[in-house]
């Protein structure tokens, strides 16, 4: 009868009484193994489909969403990402990037304590039509991809000029839609804000 081995990982190995049999030696090692160790799949489907019913403790990378996932127990978490480049927000008439030298405005999506999350950096410099901000506010021309789409809307604070502006932050919305849109510049009870830059530096919502 098989043994298990040392370290109690549920690894069964033969004993010498057992009878010869050198494909159910190496399943037993190699299927102990792998699901012990990080195994890969293509996508989290794929790893859903094969991983039916997975125990705590297992970890599986997945090469599509650049993920590495751990089972605990009642669902999989991502516990680490892959490398993510920024990329350029694409932006709407009256928007044009490097907003007070603060380079282009960007986007990525990274790991933030184990959830997908959206990072910007940048800052727009910014036209008005009298107090109207240009394009109602929505600074994108086309929606972000599903990658970097909340489920929800995300409501974020952002910084700004207070140069023509009687406000130094303004309110970022991450639309489910893929848009982003700025609240918070025109004419209001306790002034106008009109500030020719607005930064994102430091900004996360999470998806």
């Amino acid at each position: 009868m098989p043994t298990e081995d040392s370290y109690g990982q549920g690894v069964d190995i033969a004993a010498l009484t057992d009878a010869p049999n050198a494909a159910t030696l190496a399943f037993n090692i190699a299927d102990a193994i792998a699901q012990r160790s990080v195994m890969r799949f293509s996508s989290a489907s794929a790893r859903n489909a094969t991983l039916t019913a997975p125990v705590a403790g297992m970890m599986a990378a997945l090469s599509t969403e650049k993920l590495l996932t751990w089972y605990d127990g009642s669902s999989w978490a991502v516990i680490g990402s892959g490398t993510s480049a920024w990329t350029n927000v694409p932006l709407a008439s009256g928007f044009t990037h490097n907003g007070n030298g603060n380079g282009s405005m960007q986007y990525r999506v990274v790991n933030l304590f184990g959830e997908p999350t959206v990072m910007l950096q940048g800052a727009l410099n910014v036209t008005y039509s009298g107090s109207n901000i240009a394009n109602g506010g929505i600074v994108t021309s086309t929606p972000l991809p599903s990658s970097a789409r909340p489920g929800s809307l995300r409501t974020v604070v952002i910084p700004c000029s207070d140069v023509s502006s009687v406000r130094i932050t303004l309110k970022l919305d991450a639309q489910p839609d893929g848009h982003l849109k700025i609240y918070g510049t025109g004419t209001g009870a306790d002034g106008t804000s009109k500030p020719p830059w607005i930064g994102f530096n430091g900004v996360f919502y999470s998806l």
